[in-house]
């Protein structure tokens, strides 16, 4: 078995984290956290040629890990991939009809989204994602194609659509800068109609409907840590005001048709997440620091690093916002940890980690990567960390996962990436 599949996982407080989510406002959302690793905590197709050759006529002995799987078949020598359909889906929860919710997932490809619809689908709930694949990948959700419960639809969330549903996340929107600079108009197309045509979606099935928006709702704050009644900071005209503005006005939007329509509205103001499936093209700061070290670069911190960052792990953050669902807060609940690094602490912490799965795997190193310094990009925001009251008072929710038990996993995902050939 991997090291991954032995590796405890300890929360802030020492005790060990055998489940994710909780059972609160009559929905329950706990599920094992071995059953969610072996959905990422591996390869796509883990069985090379040798083995799978061996492997014909008799059946082997599987760890839980590759268990549900594609028995899908890497050719290193040609670097090619023969495809087969997956031999066995995760079990799911079998749930009575009236306890069933049909989920509607937008942006579920996605980085938070993939990991949200991995939850709800365990839970036993009907699930529908609907992406248009701009910067999320079928294969986060692939394990599921074909399930009774799910279903992907490629679609566009500018253009209206219809379905009929109980709950909807709205998670569609390009959330890393390269990726909402690369078409401006477009992102906050995005924010706006997207979020007009699933409000208008909530309104007419009286779906619930919950917004993912961001802490770049606050700009560059003038108010350290900050709470959802503070106003924000923001550059209307800047390079990253297409993301700022378009969700502070898909906010506006959102409050809109809760007070004309009585749409039942959730706004949750997330901050840095990170986690296995985040895109390493991101120029995310987690992924960007992890990947440089393990192809052993030299890895870029902008600035001096004194500017501080507070990083959530993905599965506090997909507990926070099925709270929030399901909850009775429709005012803005900012979903965060509050444990500030600078980033030239992280870059640290990061070459540890990624240096002590190394050792454990036994990955010789050829020589220790650097930490360089350069230029500060425009508007990037010096100090960004949430005042999560709020969510600790009204959904009973705060994060769990230390930063080191969280890069550890997300170390151990990209080197699975790197040793099929897939990063």
């Amino acid at each position: 078995m991997s090291s991954a599949a032995q590796a405890k996982t300890l929360d802030k407080n020492g005790a060990e984290i055998t489940t994710v989510g909780f059972k609160r406002f009559g929905f329950d959302s706990e599920v094992p956290v071995d059953v969610l690793r072996s959905l990422y905590l591996r390869p796509h197709y883990v069985v090379p040629a040798s083995k799978a050759n061996a492997a014909e006529g008799k059946e082997e002995e599987e760890d839980k890990f590759s268990l549900y799987q594609s028995k899908s078949i890497y050719y290193p020598d040609s670097h090619s991939i023969s495809y087969t359909t997956l031999s066995r889906f995760p079990p799911v929860k079998l749930m009575p009809p009236s306890e069933r919710k049909r989920i509607l997932v937008t942006g579920g490809a996605g980085f938070v989204g993939s990991h949200l619809v991995d939850r709800l689908m365990i839970l036993g709930h009907d699930v529908t994602v609907i992406d248009n694949f701009f910067t999320g990948s079928k294969t986060t959700v692939s394990h599921w194609i074909g399930h009774p419960n799910f279903e992907m639809v490629r679609h566009d969330v500018v253009e209206p659509f219809m379905i009929e549903c109980d709950q909807i996340y709205h998670l569609a929107c390009p959330a890393s800068p390269p990726h909402y600079q690369f078409n401006a108009v477009k992102t906050i197309k995005t924010s706006f109609m997207g979020t007009l045509n699933m409000l208008g979606l909530a309104k007419r099935t009286k779906a619930r409907f919950l917004i993912t928006s961001t802490s770049e709702v606050y700009g560059d704050p003038e108010v350290h840590p900050q709470h959802e009644d503070y106003w924000g900071h923001v550059n209307p005209i800047g390079p990253r005001a297409c993301y700022d503005e378009g969700k502070r006005v898909a906010e506006t939007l959102t409050y809109g048709f809760q007070r004309q329509d009585g749409v039942d509205v959730r706004v949750a103001r997330i901050f840095n997440t990170y986690g296995p499936r985040m895109n390493p093209a991101d120029g995310r700061v987690v992924s960007n620091f992890i990947v440089q070290a393990l192809k052993g670069e030299d890895m870029t911190v902008y600035g001096d690093g004194k500017q501080t960052r507070s990083f959530q792990y993905i599965h506090d953050l997909v507990d926070g916002l099925i709270a929030l669902m399901n909850s009775g807060e429709s005012r803005p609940v900012n979903i965060g940890n509050g444990d500030e690094f600078t980033i030239g602490e992280f870059a640290e912490l990061v070459r540890e980690i990624v240096e002590k799965v190394q050792d454990e795997d036994g990955v010789k190193r050829s020589r220790r990567v650097k930490i360089i310094y350069k230029p500060m990009p425009t508007d990037d925001p010096q100090k960004r960390r949430p005042d999560t009251t709020r969510a600790k008072e009204t959904l009973d929710w705060q994060p769990r996962w230390t930063v080191r038990m969280g890069l550890e996993e997300m170390v151990r995902y990209y080197k699975s990436k790197m040793e099929e050939g897939s990063l």
